[in-house]
């Protein structure tokens, strides 16, 4: 993994100008004050003192693109005013402080920044001393005192020690946690990547199971039929017995091979339920007294219950029983859900509501394995389904379902492409 950080970006790049466009015009407007005020006395014009100042606080502009050429700018026009007397020594230093923390904070080439830092505390201490040679030498200075010239000079070493201490420390700190961060993006991005794909992998498996199911079921209920309609045709002008016979044993393969069928629909995504028979409409009462349990659950019936087809009373169950299944896991322990059966004329209709009183902030993101089997198992029997947030709060799950009964087995030409609101796989 590359210990690097990411290059600044335009909007970085903008800032950096208008950082060093504001601290131009401070240190324009603190010298100028300065020298008003006689809190500070330049050896040169104004207006030198303010170019410098404009000099020194310009190359900030490209500071994060090119850190080192823009301390070493910073520095040789910062020494260079102070040598001609025409520096303010309070923005300007600011300035130097940042571009002194800039190497650290984003110099991708790491022996660089040290050497690049190094060099400038080592030039600054010999411009210091130099700077004090000569001030110790200086005819005020025995009007002024040994012992106090010392005592500046003691004074401004710690300063200037302090002062760049904090600037070398803070920018490997500020260069270290982009760093982290940013490693730390590269991981997530891999776990995102990793969990999608065991996702996909997981459907996958479960459908070429499914796959190979449904193919034993088929290839031998229409094998066995395919032999005795053709024994059914060959002996039905001289044997009618034998050949109604023969289509008894069709019509019993086909009513096999739809049990088998449903059998298998039934197994889809269910777990621990062995051999138990393959939950109905009627089944939805303890469902929904078992998620009592862990929350406020209300259900509603609306129409008069009539006798459907299993595979359709299969459907509508499961998908009641994976929105609760969401419900408890997203919406919280707190939530109120309401469950909703509808016996329309042509479909029957289930809704699960919730109110997402449960979570602060907003629902937890899942792998959308069950939404991705609610939609599958509604498409197959030619249904269709809504699921997303509510525009008061909460989530809605509704499914439409084709209103088979009993004796009148699902039309396949029903089937189509279940229709969902946009929103995040839970």
């Amino acid at each position: 993994m590359p210990s690097t950080r990411r290059p600044a970006d335009p909007s970085m790049l903008r800032a950096d100008a208008l950082t060093a466009l504001g601290l131009a015009a401070a240190s324009v407007l603190v010298g100028v004050l300065a020298s008003a005020s006689q809190m500070q006395r330049f050896e040169r014009s104004l207006w030198l003192v303010a170019l410098f100042s404009v000099l020194v606080a310009a190359p900030l502009a490209w500071r994060r693109r090119w850190p080192v050429p823009v301390l070493v700018a910073t520095s040789v026009l910062y020494a260079v005013g102070g040598e001609l007397g025409a520096m303010e020594l309070t923005v300007s230093q600011v300035v130097l402080f940042l571009a002194f923390y800039t190497v650290g904070a984003w110099c991708t080439n790491r022996t660089l920044a040290f050497r690049a830092r190094l060099a400038t505390v080592l030039a600054m201490a010999v411009w210091l001393l130099a700077s004090a040679i000569r001030g110790f030498y200086s005819p005020e200075t025995g009007e002024y005192g040994v012992q106090a010239f010392f005592s500046w000079f003691v004074i401004q070493v710690m300063v200037n020690a302090a002062y760049f201490a904090g600037a070398w420390v803070f920018g490997d700190r500020s260069w270290q946690q982009a760093v982290e961060r940013e490693a730390l993006e590269r991981a997530q991005a891999e776990v995102r990547a990793q969990q999608a794909q065991l996702t996909e992998q997981a459907i996958s498996l479960e459908r070429l199971r499914i796959a190979r199911e449904l193919h034993d079921v088929v290839a031998h209920h229409v094998s066995a039929m395919g032999i005795q309609a053709g024994a059914a045709r060959r002996v039905m002008g001289r044997d009618p017995e034998r050949a109604e016979q023969a289509l008894r044993s069709v019509e019993e393969s086909a009513r096999s091979a739809i049990a088998e069928l449903g059998t298998i629909v039934g197994a889809l995504r269910s777990r621990d339920e062995g051999d138990a028979p393959m939950p109905t409409l009627a089944d939805l009462r303890d469902l929904v007294a078992a998620a009592r349990e862990h929350g406020d659950v209300a259900l509603e019936v609306v129409g008069t219950p009539r006798p459907l087809s299993p595979i359709v009373e299969l459907t509508a169950y499961r998908v009641v029983q994976e929105a609760l299944t969401n419900t408890r896991k997203h919406a919280g322990p707190g939530a109120r859900a309401d469950v909703r059966l509808r016996y329309l004329d042509d479909v029957v209709e289930v809704e699960v509501a919730d109110d997402g009183a449960g979570v602060r902030g907003g629902r937890g993101a899942g792998l959308g394995v069950g939404q991705t089997g609610m939609r599958e198992r509604v498409a197959a029997v030619g249904g269709t389904i809504e699921m997303g947030p509510k525009s008061r709060g909460g989530y809605l799950v509704r499914a439409a379902i084709p209103a088979a009964t009993a004796e009148q087995p699902v039309r396949q030409d029903l089937v189509a492409t279940p229709t969902t609101t946009p929103e995040k796989e839970r």
